[in-house]
């Protein structure tokens, strides 16, 4: 006796359902985490503290002058960006620029982008931050005094790392604090660049298990999770064509 179409479609989605559970399971425990968090627990708002202001009195070089002094060191073939930041009290200018490098083997240019920390008073270059500069720039944007229990010099990440994509080297410095804070600070550019704890951990993993991106975690249009979309999509159109194809009047 042929097989009736209610049959198939039952089949179909029972099997759908259950290669699908799972990832509708990790989908809906990671928009409840989501959706239920403070936002700016996660970003680490509340740890962090307005930077030292420096004074209007202050008497500094013009930026010209540094741009001078970093050409006798390098190219400049365009700016990225100049910024007066505060290091240990201190105002120097942060400077990021590109120079065009040309690679024979691929036949084309490649840019190398290059940051300099000048002095604002001299315009004079000075080098990246050591450990302890990079403690004090820490401790200076940290509310409250917790105790710094670990210092780590990063040279390179991972796709998974909590500070992937970011600029390299940096320092990563453990607080003591409940929330196992680490401050992100960029050797080369004299500033914090991340904050991270434990509830931001919690939700890099689970934004992983949202995306499906299991190579790099922020790749949202992955092959992977459009596949699944599509397959969900499948799922909840049999679960209607069951019903109707279930229902008395349907069989009527």
């Amino acid at each position: 006796m042929a097989k009736s179409n209610h049959y198939y479609i039952r089949k179909a989605h029972r099997y759908l359902g259950l290669l699908l559970g799972i990832q509708f399971f990790l989908w809906t425990i990671g928009g409840l985490y989501f959706s239920w968090s403070n936002m700016d627990e996660i970003h680490g708002d509340f740890d962090k503290k307005s930077a030292p202001l420096l004074s209007s009195d202050l008497v500094m070089v013009s930026p010209t002058q540094v741009l001078d002094v970093i050409r006798k060191v390098h190219r400049i073939d365009s700016l990225v960006s100049i910024q007066l930041i505060e290091i240990s009290g201190n105002p120097f200018y942060q400077v990021r620029c590109v120079r065009n490098i040309h690679n024979p083997n691929k036949q084309a240019h490649e840019r190398a982008t290059v940051n300099h920390l000048a002095n604002a008073t001299t315009g004079q270059l000075r080098a990246p931050l050591t450990r302890q500069e990079a403690i004090k720039v820490a401790q200076s944007h940290f509310s409250g005094a917790p105790e710094v229990k670990e210092v780590q010099l990063i040279t390179s990440t991972n796709k998974h790392h909590e500070y992937r994509g970011q600029p390299l080297p940096a320092y990563a410095i453990r607080f003591g604090n409940s929330a196992n804070t680490v401050v992100y600070v960029a050797t080369e550019l004299g500033t914090i660049q991340k904050f991270r704890n434990d509830k931001w951990r919690v939700f890099d993993f689970l934004w992983m298990m949202h995306t499906m991106d299991y190579e790099g975690r922020d790749h949202f249009g992955n092959i992977l999770l459009r596949v699944f979309s599509v397959l969900g999509l499948v799922t909840v159109i049999s679960g209607f064509a069951l019903y109707f194809v279930s229902s008395r009047r349907f069989k009527r």
